[in-house]
């Protein structure tokens, strides 16, 4: 089970409680299910099955994303941005970044990925060293008034003025 827990606490008990993600899908590595069908894959396109605890009282929404910080692209590659997670909600099942699936809560908008269309989008790192993917999952203190058009960059501007606490996974995928 992969897990990276970022430095936001709650401070509003006794003994703060750190925000951490996890996944029972996820070891450090991406499976087959995790990486994109094409491009010279044969994965199965599938998000990872996440969950999340010890958020902050004052959470209004989550938000999750999926960056490749090692794409050769100068500036990384989204593969994955949902927002307006309700925040009663503390997982997303295998397979929730697939819209045409409605897996995700009915309230959650999948946006745009750098692929240019909302859900999730495999792994698909090109020849060479394993890639380092950040999951991440936002706290906010509202929910987001954008639509599924919105780009990865939008997004995470508008997320800057509201994140409570984060919390992510480090996982790594390779060209076999």
């Amino acid at each position: 089970m992969a897990t990276l827990t970022a430095a936001a606490t709650q401070s509003s008990g006794a003994q703060a409680q750190t925000f951490t993600l996890k996944s029972n899908e996820l070891g450090g590595q991406f499976t087959n299910k995790q990486y994109l069908n094409g491009m010279g894959f044969s994965g199965e396109n599938r998000s990872p099955q996440l969950y999340w605890k010890n958020a902050p009282k004052e959470t209004q929404s989550f938000t999750v994303t999926m960056y490749d910080l090692d794409a050769p692209t100068g500036s990384g590659f989204w593969h994955w941005v949902v927002f307006n997670i309700p925040a009663d909600v503390h997982e997303l099942e295998s397979d929730a970044g697939d819209p045409a699936k409605h897996l995700a809560p009915k309230e959650a908008v999948q946006s745009n990925t750098d692929m240019g269309a909302p859900g999730y989008v495999g792994a698909a790192p090109p020849d060479g060293p394993a890639h380092r993917y950040l999951i991440t999952v936002y706290a906010l203190s509202n929910k987001l008034v954008l639509d599924k058009n919105a780009t990865p960059a939008l997004v995470g501007f508008n997320m800057h003025f509201s994140t409570l606490a984060k919390a992510s996974l480090l996982v790594y995928g390779q060209k076999h």
